[in-house]
């Protein structure tokens, strides 16, 4: 990571420099994902996880009318475990495993090897560029792809909105400064107004295009997108940037490349945000009511019946960790995007 004197970049810029920088970014050059890594993500608590999400893929691609063939594309797939699961659950569903081409879309080269190295006898496509992918019916899953994302910050202070920005002295030194901006512009681009009712705004111009180029598929070739991930559903939106290495949280700006940057989904703005396209709808639950009227608790039970007490208990640490209030089960949100025509609530009916 090359740093000139005194850089100054707006603050979704040195995220992307923290996190994908080719040779020095957080994700561009190690696994960070596990025990041994910097955090745990569900597939690799429980594969119930990813499970309960099969079963559901398999469900919503009825509701399509079992295409003879559909896309489904992870986006960003980690160290490949809950891709593995899916393949796993899937070949026992024959006429759906060979409807399904498999895509997965990695940003880091890292782990893009790790995934090849684990699927080197599975048919799967990677690519770049989503908008590349066959004119099917798509189903998109992203667990935990929208909150690793660079966000802007903007907050107001007397009518006048201000920009978060970043100034690098060298790769160790680095500190926030304030730039005067024109909301008005950014609510031009996005086509509506983020502002409203806002003292404060996280915004990510890619993870809306994201959106954007996701709804456009879904509506033109019909499919879905499942969004799983920690956030809220207050319609004031506020400040949840935060850095975690080891498994704790540390300070954004020092260490930079060997820390994740995360935030806190603001569900609201990706609801007011999809208002744009009027033929598709989104529901919303949490972590725990999703995973459980998919029937995780059931399967824990047929699972863990004939193990010892050491191996049941295991189960059931882990399901907990799934959804418990406390836990993961409320801060972690499922969002469903699709066509209004589709009349589909599996998951979240209540």
């Amino acid at each position: 990571m090359k740093i000139k004197k005194s850089l100054k970049i707006s603050l979704d810029k040195f995220i992307n420099l923290s996190l994908y920088d080719n040779k020095s970014g957080f994700y561009m050059k190690k696994n960070p994902f596990g025990k041994k890594g910097d955090f745990i993500t569900a597939p690799n608590i429980s594969r119930l996880f990813s499970e309960m999400i099969a079963i559901w893929i398999i469900s919503f691609w009825k509701s399509l009318g079992s295409p003879k063939r559909f896309n489904l594309i992870e986006l960003g797939a980690g160290n490949g475990e809950m891709m593995r699961v899916f393949i796993e659950s899937f070949k026992r569903f024959p006429s759906f495993f060979s409807s399904c081409n498999f895509i997965i879309h990695e940003k880091s080269p890292s782990l893009v090897k790790i995934q090849k190295k684990k699927f080197s006898k599975e048919k799967i496509i990677w690519t770049s560029q989503i908008s590349r992918i066959k004119k099917n019916p798509s189903i998109f899953v992203a667990n935990e792809f929208f909150d690793s994302i660079a966000i802007k910050q903007f907050r107001k202070n007397k009518n006048q909105w201000f920009e978060k920005y970043v100034v690098l002295n060298d790769k160790k030194k680095a500190s926030f400064f304030e730039k005067k901006i024109n909301i008005k512009k950014l609510e031009k681009k996005i086509n509506f107004k983020i502002s409203q009712n806002q003292n404060f705004i996280e915004y990510s111009n890619l993870g809306h295009d994201y959106l954007k180029k996701i709804s456009k598929i879904i509506k033109k070739n019909d499919g879905g997108l499942l969004i799983i991930d920690y956030g809220y559903t207050d319609k004031k939106m506020k400040n949840t940037l935060k850095a975690v290495a080891n498994h704790k949280f540390a300070n954004i700006l020092n260490n930079i490349g060997n820390v994740d940057i995360t935030h806190n989904i603001s569900f609201e703005l990706f609801k007011k945000f999809l208002t744009q396209f009027n033929s598709l709808e989104n529901n919303l639950t949490t972590q725990k009511k999703f995973l459980v009227e998919m029937g995780i608790k059931e399967r824990a039970e047929i699972i863990s019946k004939k193990l010892n007490f050491l191996k049941k208990a295991d189960i059931y640490y882990r399901l907990n960790r799934l959804i418990d209030d406390k836990q993961m089960g409320s801060l972690f949100k499922v969002m469903l995007i699709k066509n209004k025509k589709n009349t589909f609530k599996l998951g979240f009916n209540n």
